[in-house]
């Protein structure tokens, strides 16, 4: 059994340009189908937030409509109630990475706001990924690389291949106009390769042992690429 370490946002709103505190936290799909399939493989999921609090699920990521119905928004639903490790996430500062096999950045807006700007999850992310574990970031969590400033004071991701949520994505969920920054624009200005594809499609894109998720659609699949890097 392999040991899986979620880090997760510890907010509960992203902060617009024009100062609204819009409520969010984590997309409950890209916790909850990854958290599926990693324990049916039988493996442990340990999750960590910034001062170790409970991470708040986006009430948005719960609705029928963008869970493909009631039936489906039902599923997630029952997923995250069952899921006892976000009762009792762990302080992202007392996380030893050498604990487990890989790490998995859970998405949502929420990442925006805390873990873009996060030096303890900055490091720990440097680390990672010079440690060759398999590393997992869906949708708007690749905002934590941003924190991942090597001591050269470059990007430790830059010139990696990697995807994340898009600027049409942006726009159509209607916060392009509204946002202090774009993802993929701030992603690109580290030096990343940020590679999009159809906006809401499943998008993977792997480089080494970086494992990059666009959307909401794209957490089952993260999850399987990364079952195969554990196998």
């Amino acid at each position: 059994m392999s040991k899986i370490l979620f880090v997760m946002t510890g907010v509960d709103h992203w902060t617009l340009a024009d100062g609204t505190k819009h409520p969010t936290g984590f997309w409950a799909e890209e916790a909850a189908a990854p958290y599926e399939a990693f324990t049916a493989a039988g493996h442990g999921v340990t999750v960590a937030t910034p001062g170790g609090v409970v991470p708040a699920v986006d009430r948005g990521s719960l609705a029928p409509e963008v869970n493909g119905g009631q039936e489906g928004a039902d599923r997630i639903a029952a997923i995250l109630d069952a899921m006892a490790e976000l009762r009792s996430p762990v302080p992202l500062a007392d996380v030893r990475l050498d604990d487990y096999d890989a790490v998995f950045y859970p998405g949502g807006h929420g990442p925006m706001e805390d873990l873009a700007v996060d030096a303890v999850s900055g490091r720990l992310l440097v680390d990672a990924l010079a440690s060759g574990k398999p590393l997992g970031v869906v949708c708007h969590a690749p905002a934590a690389l941003l924190a991942a400033v090597g001591e050269d004071g470059t990007n430790a991701f830059a010139g990696y291949a990697a995807t994340a949520f898009s600027n049409a994505e942006e726009a159509q969920a209607g916060f392009a106009d509204k946002a202090k920054w774009l993802l993929e624009t701030r992603l690109v200005e580290a030096g990343i390769d940020v590679r999009v594809g159809e906006p809401w499609a499943p998008h993977v894109v792997t480089d080494r042992n970086l494992v990059t998720g666009q959307n909401p659609a794209s957490s089952a699949p993260l999850a399987a690429a990364l079952l195969e890097k554990l196998a």
